[in-house]
């Protein structure tokens, strides 16, 4: 069997870390996941993960910290990072994009979009 790809998935809202984390395993990932800032930064330092997918609105650091504090970090700037997010405002996006984030996409969420998107960035051809 070929190596899974790992994914670290931080977002403080239960039910849809169930439902991404569900979703993403059906398609043959692995999933780690974190419900605030700290432990997603903690634990994307610890686990190296292929990609992140990152809420911004997050208890203890909120998700541009998060971006920012990884990919201004020589160890770690490599992991692409999605953005999901509520905020669908083009001055949060561009914020996004300036904290380093590999995509930005808003909820709700489209999962084909979300599927698409990771297999662009970790460069999964079909």
């Amino acid at each position: 069997m070929k190596n899974k790809k790992r994914i670290l998935l931080i977002e403080d809202e239960g039910d849809l870390l169930e439902m991404a984390k569900f979703r993403l395993e059906a398609n043959e990932y692995e999933v780690i996941t974190a419900r605030d800032g700290q432990e997603g930064l903690a634990k994307a330092r610890k686990e190296k993960p292929d990609l992140i997918i990152l809420d911004l609105m997050l208890p203890k650091i909120d998700g541009y910290k998060v971006c920012r504090m990884l990919k201004f970090d020589n160890k770690h700037k490599h992991i692409p990072i999605i953005i999901v997010t509520a905020r669908a405002q083009e001055s949060d996006e561009k914020l996004g994009f300036e904290v380093g984030a590999d995509a930005y996409l808003t909820k709700p969420l489209e999962s084909q979009l979300l599927l698409q998107k990771i297999k662009e960035l970790l460069g999964v051809t079909e």
